[in-house]
């Protein structure tokens, strides 16, 4: 077993026997979380003089107390003393470093990374013996220190979140996006990955963001606590930010804009594709806690004199186009008119269990309970608890249909302010 922990500052030798410097870093591919064997890529050895060397693998011959070569000093290869952008260092990205392990969907510290004999990467230890190696000479642990940990984490559940090259220079720089090769983070459940996105420093959570795809960051972003949400949005390219913003909900946007400073808020508006901006800047105009504030504009409308069968195909292009998942159909009585009266109203179950060719007028419920933008925010909780609603139509004086109060921000107005998953607005 070796340790990292143990090769940096090892002496390095040539075939001859010749001390050429230490090893002061392990390079491997950057697609961590691969199930394939992981090895390094190469090694790099720093000379007498400080020049870089990159010694690839299979110019190792042996590590014992020290790295042995089978090449002489003179088919050595000059290296910039930083990996490619398609390595990672094994000694700066990762060691000391939090990591994210897949398995436990948590971030963990890394404390040392287990390479076996023949240098595979097996995992990385973030146990308190691990601690201890790394403290205590070889010689006092005996055996034990070259045992594999109990807790090894094995490489192909670890995630990378922290940059590829360090920032303790001093110099700002523009953030790098964490390596999610394996897309198993993506796979994860936003609530998971907020859990981490929590549990990590701002920036880090901002880059672990960065690099996720649209729907999966733009999910996650949901789940992310007001003040955690601000930082992220203002750390990010505004570019990203704004593709983040397009793929969430509009009152979700809308909410989550509102906690910026006007100025940034407006540039990522203009950012956004004008479809959404204008759906979010309309969001933007109502007060925080009435039906206006609360109401998404995704929701579902059709002709009334739609059958069921068509019904059901346009619910399910909504879904896989759009992403509009509502427990109702609204039926109007033109769906292609951007103003429209609400004449009824039916849940997907009922659509499920009718006859195809029966019209949505023959099924729809014409009594249609239904809150004004002006609605204060606790009446439409009541409401929708009275009467056992998923989702509550906003409607003018007029009657036409503005957007939908669903559930789960009905249910935010009744939890503590602590406890809510909706900010409180700054504007």
């Amino acid at each position: 077993m070796l340790y990292l922990s143990q090769l940096l500052g090892a002496p390095v030798e040539d075939v001859h026997g010749v001390r050429l410097g230490k090893l002061i870093d392990v390079l491997a591919t950057a697609q961590v979380g691969q199930s394939e064997p992981a090895y390094p890529t190469a090694l790099l050895v720093e000379g007498e003089a400080e020049q870089p060397w990159r010694v690839p693998l299979q110019d190792i011959e042996r590590y014992d107390h020290a790295v042995y070569l089978n090449i002489p000093q003179e088919q050595l290869i000059f290296s910039p003393p930083s990996p490619t952008d398609q390595e990672v260092s094994l000694a700066h990205d990762v060691l000391d470093k939090q990591v994210i392990d897949i398995e436990r969907k948590k971030a963990v510290r890394v404390d040392d990374v287990c390479l076996s004999d023949d240098w595979q990467i097996l995992g990385i230890d973030n146990s308190t013996f691990g601690l201890v190696r790394r403290l205590a000479p070889a010689w006092l642990l005996g055996a034990r220190s070259q045992q594999t940990p109990a807790t090894l984490i094995p490489w192909e559940n670890v995630e990378l979140i922290e940059p590829s090259r360090p920032e303790e220079a001093g110099e700002k720089t523009t953030p790098t996006l964490p390596r999610l090769s394996s897309g198993q983070l993506a796979e994860m459940h936003p609530a998971d990955i907020a859990e981490i996105v929590h549990r990590l420093t701002p920036g880090q959570g901002a880059r672990l963001i960065e690099g996720l795809d649209d729907e999966t960051a733009a999910d996650t972003m949901e789940e992310i606590d007001t003040d955690r949400q601000r930082h992220i949005l203002e750390n990010i390219q505004p570019d990203r930010a704004a593709d983040i913003l397009d793929a969430m909900d509009p009152d979700e946007a809308a909410d989550l804009l509102a906690q910026l400073p006007e100025e940034r808020a407006q540039e990522l508006l203009g950012l956004m594709t004008p479809e959404e901006s204008e759906e979010v800047q309309e969001l933007l105009e109502y007060e925080a806690d009435t039906a206006g504030g609360m109401m998404t504009t995704d929701y579902i409308a059709l002709n009334q004199t739609r059958s069921v069968a068509e019904a059901l195909e346009a619910v399910r292009a909504n879904i896989l186009e759009n992403d509009v998942r509502i427990a109702y159909v609204y039926c109007v009585a033109d769906e292609t008119q951007d103003e429209c009266h609400v004449l009824g109203v039916l849940s997907l179950w009922d659509l499920l269990i009718a006859t195809p060719t029966q019209t949505l007028a023959e099924l729809m419920e014409t009594d249609v309970i239904a809150v004004q933008p002006d609605t204060d925010a606790q009446e439409v909780a009541e409401i929708m608890a009275k009467y056992n609603l998923l989702a509550v139509p906003v409607v003018s004086e007029e009657g036409i249909l503005e957007g939908v109060v669903t559930v789960d921000d009905a249910l935010d107005v009744l939890l503590p302010p602590d406890r809510r998953r909706k900010p409180t607005r700054m504007y």
